[in-house]
C-alpha cells in the first residue's frame, strides 16, 4: 500500500487523524493533512487507512494498492 496527500486540498477537517493517527496527522500552523508514513502500514491499520481516504471531504488521500504477485 502506497499513501499519498496533497495539503493543498485539504480542508483541515481532522477526519485522518481521527480515523487513523499512527499514519495522519495535521500541520501545527496549517492544520492540513501531513503524513507520518507513505509505504507499508502495518496490516492491522490498513482497513482504518481506506476509510480515512473514504471520509476525507476534500479528496486530498490517495492509496495505491501494491499487487502481491
Amino acid at each position: 500500500m502506497k499513501i499519498s496527500v496533497e495539503p493543498g486540498k485539504c480542508v483541515a477537517s481532522g477526519m485522518c487523524v481521527l480515523v487513523e493517527d499512527s499514519v495522519f496527522d495535521q500541520d501545527e500552523a496549517t492544520g492540513t493533512v501531513r503524513l507520518l508514513t507513505d509505504t507499508d502500514p502495518p496490516e492491522e491499520v490498513r482497513e482504518n487507512v481506506r476509510e480515512a481516504a473514504r471520509v476525507c471531504p476534500a479528496l486530498a488521500i490517495s492509496i495505491t494498492e501494491e499487487s502481491s504477485a
